[in-house]
């Protein structure tokens, strides 16, 4: 693979660590803003949902942003976003604040969680794409893994507005990362601007025969393209598939254990802030291993990998569930818990389920694709939003084992 493009691959999965840092932060930050702002059971979980309100609203109108305007750009206003949001998170000082910081972060996230993948693929060599898009859902994974880190070294003095503030570092790197990046062969031939996308990929493959693949692009770029296209029958069985994929897999609840991780834990038993926090480090890295897991099956097909993490997005909230039903009974017995608390992370079965779209990505034309990608990413985010906003509220009502 060429180095230019590996890196520009890197840089703009830069928006995929932010991605996981923000969505997972909450999580252990959530245990010291809810008593310092006194917020109610549904006021935490509006805070927890604020930016899936935002993922929503933009991922719906990151397909016309990113056809108008090209690649480049949406991610440099998703940077912005990211770092206004991230401070602004830091700085709240009451819960309209906060959930209006975490909207706009939201916002970011449904921007870059359309966009980065589709500038990474737009870059790729095809013979290394695949790969390459899988590499910002590994960048998603380490950036919950970061997230649950940092929430660890504040934990012992419940200094969430730095969890949440310094977010604004790799957003910067982001913003300085892609500003040096060029525009997509394939954007900039659409565009008309054959000699500009000529440059690129030249500048991306490190060689200057390119014709063949300039060809094929422009090839592509004369095919129809939009919601016209995408409703053509041929299209209409990828198009509910690709919906069904993204809704399901949220619909497992499996999210709810990134978001809500800590909380999960001090139900299991474990009586600190810093033990809660520390054993989810666990399934931050449970998470980044299955995903390398997941980028090693590649080989075998998306189909096949979707079909495996399904699975275990099915399975890992049964366990959890049995798990806390077992830590229940123990607790009702007073049976101690030093021998076993430490152990929680390691039963959670944590498999987010976000390398989805990037297997949802390829069942589509390229013509079509950003199209395709906008709805499916869309239906993620709002089945995302219900589950996670009703989550704690089912807790309260039914407990954790029976939710789970």
């Amino acid at each position: 693979m060429p180095r230019f493009a590996f890196l520009a691959g890197a840089v703009a999965a830069v928006g995929g660590t932010l991605f996981g840092y923000d969505t997972g932060v909450i999580s252990g930050a959530a245990l010291f803003i809810q008593p310092e702002l006194a917020l109610s059971t549904v006021q935490v979980g509006l805070v927890v949902s604020a930016p899936l309100i935002g993922a929503a609203i933009g991922a719906i109108g990151s397909a016309r942003v990113t056809d108008s305007l090209g690649r480049r750009i949406p991610l440099l206003a998703a940077a912005a976003m990211f770092a206004i949001g991230a401070l602004g998170s830091a700085f709240s000082v009451n819960a309209l604040m906060l959930v209006s910081a975490r909207i706009l972060i939201g916002l970011a996230i449904g921007t870059a969680s359309y966009a980065v993948p589709l500038y990474i693929s737009e870059l790729a060599p095809a013979n290394s794409r695949g790969w390459l898009v899988s590499m910002n859902q590994l960048a998603i994974t380490i950036g919950i893994l970061l997230s649950y880190a940092v929430d660890y070294a504040f934990s012992s003095r419940g200094d969430w507005r730095w969890m949440l503030g310094l977010a604004v570092v790799p957003a910067v790197f982001l913003f300085v990362g892609v500003a040096s990046l060029p525009e997509t062969p394939r954007w900039l031939a659409r565009a008309g601007k054959p000699d500009l996308a000529r440059q690129v990929l030249v500048r991306l493959r490190g060689r200057a025969d390119v014709q063949a693949e300039l060809s094929e692009i422009e090839t592509v770029c004369s095919e129809p393209d939009g919601w016209q296209a995408l409703h053509a029958p041929r299209l209409r069985v990828a198009l509910v598939v690709g919906i069904g994929l993204a809704i399901f897999q949220q619909a497992t609840g499996v999210n709810t254990v990134i978001y809500y991780a800590p909380t999960i834990i001090r139900s299991a038993g474990i009586p600190s802030a810093s033990g809660d926090i520390l054993a989810t480090a666990g399934i931050g890295t449970v998470n980044v291993v299955m995903t390398i897991v997941a980028m090693a099956a590649r080989p075998s097909g998306p189909a096949a990998a979707t079909h495996r993490g399904t699975g275990r997005n099915g399975g890992g909230p049964y366990a959890t569930g049995v798990r806390l039903r077992l830590f229940a009974t123990w607790r009702d017995t007073e049976r101690g818990f030093d021998d076993d608390a430490h152990g929680v992370y390691r039963r959670i079965r944590a498999w987010t389920g976000t390398h989805l779209l990037a297997a949802v990505s390829e069942i589509y034309p390229l013509h079509v694709r950003g199209t395709a990608m906008s709805v499916a990413t869309t239906a993620n985010w709002i089945s995302n939003l219900l589950v996670s906003l009703t989550f704690l509220t089912l807790i309260s009502a039914l407990g954790p084992a029976v939710v789970f």
